[in-house]
């Protein structure tokens, strides 16, 4: 049975992979905003979130996690004219949840891994790492990027205990999160993209339980795009 840690597990994208690792046969332990339906709260803007996160799932899961997907994000806008204590906060508020604790959860898991025979992390980045995103969030394209770069680092530094490290690129995807700016958008944003419409959470939750129990190990440190021909690279 395989053992998978799953942030940001109580919606959209989250939400549809958890209920595709488990329909997969995978025991999945969630992470939500609070403690609840199984899942461990966290918040993951606070400093060492991810490291409390971590040893919470780990003992809840007897000691062993074979899977780590760092899916838990946030979307936020600034303007570049806003005061500057806004910006300030929006940026460390981005990089702390974006980044920061998909770094420490992972550190944790290569520790475990390479202790354990390995293992393997999944990290939901995006579109936005590769072709960069409006003018209001330059902190999240920013975070995805070091997201991104981050994984190609542990792919390569640690292959060789068997520790795999892949990335998930999606597009626009029809979640919560984004809903607003989708609806604000409207056609123009349609126009961007050949496929026509933006990806379901379902098509970016099959890719995320793929690369999470069957993906080839010579697929590490791959970034799968999922944006419907949107940006191609």
């Amino acid at each position: 049975m395989t053992t998978i840690l799953l942030t940001g597990s109580t919606r959209g994208i989250g939400a549809a992979a958890r209920s595709a690792l488990a329909a997969a046969g995978a025991t999945v332990i969630g992470h939500g905003s609070r403690d609840g339906d199984g899942t461990i709260g966290a918040d993951l803007a606070e400093t060492g979130a991810g490291d409390r996160l971590w040893a919470a799932a780990l003992a809840r899961a007897g000691g062993r996690i074979d899977v780590l997907v760092n899916n838990a994000g946030v979307f936020e806008a600034v303007d570049p004219d806003a005061a500057d204590a806004e910006w300030a906060h929006v940026w460390a508020r981005s990089l702390a949840i974006n980044l920061q604790a998909a770094a420490d959860l992972s550190r944790r898991a290569v520790l475990h891994f390479r202790a354990a025979g390995g293992g393997r992390i999944v990290n939901v980045a995006s579109r936005a790492a590769f072709r960069g995103d409006s003018p209001h969030h330059w902190h999240y394209a920013a975070a995805k990027a070091g997201m991104v770069a981050m994984t190609r680092t542990i792919a390569r530094a640690y292959a060789a205990d068997g520790v795999l490290a892949f990335v998930v690129a999606p597009g626009f995807t029809m979640t919560g999160m984004a809903e607003e700016y989708l609806s604000s958008r409207g056609d123009a944003l349609l126009a961007d993209i050949p496929l026509g419409r933006v990806a379901s959470t379902a098509e970016v939750a099959e890719t995320i339980r793929w690369l999470a129990l069957d993906a080839p190990p010579s697929l590490t440190g791959a970034a799968l795009d999922v944006n419907g021909a949107s940006y191609v690279r």
